[in-house]
C-alpha cells in the first residue's frame, strides 16, 4: 500500500510560483500512475494534471497548459508539480493521487486508489 503526502503549499501572490511535492512511501510507487487534482470548497475536485508511471505519458487540463508541469522522481518516490504564473484563480487545496490502473481515464477521479491529504495553495490578486 502506498501512502501519499503532499507539501509546498503556501499563499503567494499572482505571478509567483510554487513548487509542490508528494512523497510516497512504498515499493510500489515506481508502477502508478500520479495525478494531482484541486478542490474549492463547495465544488467537485477537479484534474489539474497526470504522470504515468514511466514519465512518458503527461496530460494537463487546459487551464494550467504553459504553467504548470508536473514530474516525477522515481528514485526518490516523489512527484512534482511546478506551478508558474500563478492566478487567483489557481487558489484550492492540492491534492496527489495514486493510480495502480492500467486503462481509465487519467482526468477521472475515480480511477485513482491512493489519495494524499492535499496542501492548500492560496494567490492573492
Amino acid at each position: 500500500q502506498v501512502l501519499l503526502e503532499e507539501s509546498g503549499g503556501g499563499l503567494v501572490q499572482a505571478g509567483d510560483s510554487l513548487r509542490l511535492s508528494c512523497a510516497a512511501s512504498g515499493s510500489t510507487f515506481s508502477s502508478a500512475s500520479m495525478g494531482w487534482f484541486r478542490q474549492v470548497p463547495g465544488q467537485e475536485r477537479r484534474f489539474v494534471a497526470a504522470i504515468n508511471w514511466t514519465g512518458g505519458t503527461i496530460y494537463y487540463e487546459d487551464s494550467v497548459k504553459g504553467r504548470f508541469t508536473i514530474s516525477r522522481d522515481n528514485a526518490k518516490n516523489t512527484v512534482f508539480l511546478q506551478m508558474n504564473s500563478l492566478k487567483p484563480e489557481d487558489t484550492a487545496e492540492y491534492y496527489c493521487a495514486a493510480s495502480f490502473r492500467r486503462a481509465g481515464n487519467y482526468y477521472n477521479p475515480a480511477r485513482y486508489d491512493v489519495w494524499g491529504q492535499g496542501t492548500q495553495v492560496t494567490v492573492s490578486a
